[in-house]
Order: C-alpha cells, then sequence, then structure tokens
C-alpha cells in the first residue's frame, strides 16, 4: 500500500522514517509547515504536497499526526482542499490526542466519502516512532482495523484494538491524565526534597524501590533534577490533554481535583513562556530558587 502522512512533526516524520526503513512505500507527505514537508520529503525521496487532496490522491493509507481538534477538523473539513476530496476506498488512520467526538465526527464523514477512519491513538514518544516500538490504541470498525492492521504492527510493538470509535481517545486522555499528575507530583516531591538539602540521587533511587515508583521518575527524574528540558512532550500538549480529561469528567458530572490542579501548573508554563519545555519542565516552578528565574538554564 502507498501510504502517505499529514503532520510531519516530531512524531509523524519518526513515523515515516520507520516506515521507509521497514521498505513500506511512504508517497507523500503534507505539513502546514512546507519546509518541514519539502526536507522530509527529500530524505525519504517522495512527494511534499501542497495541498491536502493530492496526499489523498497519491495515497491508499493516509496517516494524520496533528496537534489539536481544531488542525483535525481543518484538514478534513476546509471548504475547497481537504483530505476527503475523491477519497473513496482511501483509509485514514488518525494518530493524534484529539477529543473522543472529533472521532467519531470524522468517521462519519470518511463513510460518506467512501472512506474508512480509524483511531490510532500513542501511548509513546518520539524515540518509539522512530524504533516502530510505539504503544497504539485503535478504536472504529473492525474491517477498517484489520486493513490497516499489517501497517500499525510496522509502527507498533503493541496494538490493541479497543472498541467503536472514540473509545480509543477516551483511553489515551485518561493515559495521559494519569501522566500528567504523576509528572506533577514528581515535581513537588523532588522540589521538596532539594529544599530540604536531600541528595536527589539517593532521593530518587528510594522512590523507584517504594511506592513512589512510576514510569515518570524513570523517564523524567534526572531530567528535573538536572534542569533537562528537551522537548519529547510538551508542557503545551500536557495542558491541551489534560483539558480533554476534565471535559470528559464534566460530562458525566465528576470533579477531578488533581487533574485540574495539574492542569493549572502547565498553563501557568504556557503562560511564562514555557509552553515549548518538555513536561518535566513543570520542576520549574515546584524547586526553589528556580520560579523567579524560570527561563535561565532551561
Amino acid at each position: 500500500m502507498n501510504i502517505g502522512f499529514v503532520g510531519v512533526g516530531r512524531m509523524g516524520a519518526n513515523m515515516a522514517r520507520r516506515l521507509k526503513d521497514r521498505d513500506v512505500h511512504v508517497t507523500a507527505v503534507y505539513d502546514t509547515n512546507r519546509k518541514v514537508a519539502t526536507t522530509l520529503a527529500a530524505e525519504l525521496g517522495c512527494a511534499a504536497c501542497q495541498n491536502l487532496s493530492a496526499v489523498t490522491a497519491e495515497s491508499d493509507v493516509i496517516i494524520t499526526v496533528v496537534s489539536d481538534d481544531g488542525a483535525m477538523r481543518e484538514i478534513f473539513c476546509a471548504s475547497g482542499d481537504n483530505l476527503l476530496v475523491n477519497a473513496r476506498g482511501k483509509i485514514f488512520i488518525n494518530c493524534a490526542t484529539i477529543s473522543p467526538q472529533v472521532h467519531v465526527d470524522l468517521e462519519k464523514l470518511a463513510e460518506k466519502a467512501g472512506a474508512q477512519s480509524l483511531e490510532a491513538c500513542m501511548a509513546s514518544s518520539i524515540t518509539q516512532a522512530r524504533e516502530g516500538s510505539l504503544y497504539l490504541m485503535c478504536a472504529g470498525s473492525e474491517e477498517a482495523f484489520q486493513k490497516a492492521e499489517p501497517i500499525l504492527k510496522e509502527l507498533g510493538s503493541t496494538v490493541r484494538f479497543v472498541g467503536q470509535s472514540g473509545e480509543a481517545a477516551k483511553v489515551k486522555a485518561l493515559v495521559n491524565m494519569v501522566m500528567n499528575i504523576n509528572t506533577a507530583g514528581l515535581a513537588e516531591g523532588l522540589g521538596l526534597g532539594a529544599a530540604l538539602g536531600l541528595d536527589l540521587e539517593m532521593l530518587r533511587k528510594i522512590f523507584s524501590q517504594t511506592g513512589a515508583a512510576s514510569r515518570v521518575l524513570e523517564t523524567d527524574g534526572e531530567d528535573m533534577q538536572n534542569r533537562e528540558h528537551a522537548c519529547f512532550f510538551s508542557a503545551a500538549h500536557a495542558a491541551k490533554d489534560n483539558g480533554i480529561a476534565l471535559e470528559l469528567a464534566r460530562s458525566v458530572g465528576l470533579d477531578l481535583p488533581l487533574a485540574r490542579a495539574t492542569k493549572k501548573q502547565y498553563d501557568q508554563m504556557i503562560s511564562e513562556g514555557l509552553g515549548e519545555l518538555d513536561k518535566s519542565g513543570i520542576a520549574e516552578l515546584t524547586f526553589k530558587d528556580r520560579h523567579k528565574h524560570s527561563g535561565d538554564h532551561v
């Protein structure tokens, strides 16, 4: 199958590279940042399309990795040029973390165009995208999943079908909500430890061997201590994703105070110009003497 990509930032570009390495035919890429698209197209030996309908024309399967609900609706619903122009028989695999209802709406639009749409939400980061070891949670019709599965297995070490359209997005929102809460909690624990004069190497080791252990401790603990916040998953995305989870909670009448407090922290990072730091950068708000000069050394 010929594969096209829409959205070739950190994740999309490395997914495309992975497929190229596996001798999958990547035929077209598109990004609102034209330079990013043309550079990647030159690397992969494929077309850098100037419009969305051209990606659909060049591809049997189109993988989308865009930033938010608005961007997702734009690529599928914009008047004149969009991915659903002449889309009959095509499969769209949508990997962004967006609101579940957007996936449901887009599935219906794809069906009207004679195409199929599948969620493939990613619980992994850039390194896993490049290595083909993504954790993929998929939802939609079982027929669409079966058609897309060979491609998905080239991208992910775990590929799970979780149900009808919108269900994977709900699961992903909860995964990221809990991850973000854990990240904020770890930053507070290490920040307080530092203020108390504790050896943070020792503290992280003890955390890892007790009830304070977490996946976030493995990925972010050392970075928080050393103020290394190169972006793998941005604070801005963390704020967005907690917002999705909080909206889901509101829709079923639940109050989630930890999720609210965590979103407030990430919103504060954005307001202070730190939104493009990795989520580990939340430690800049919790370590003593960092906050007033949070732009230094980060």
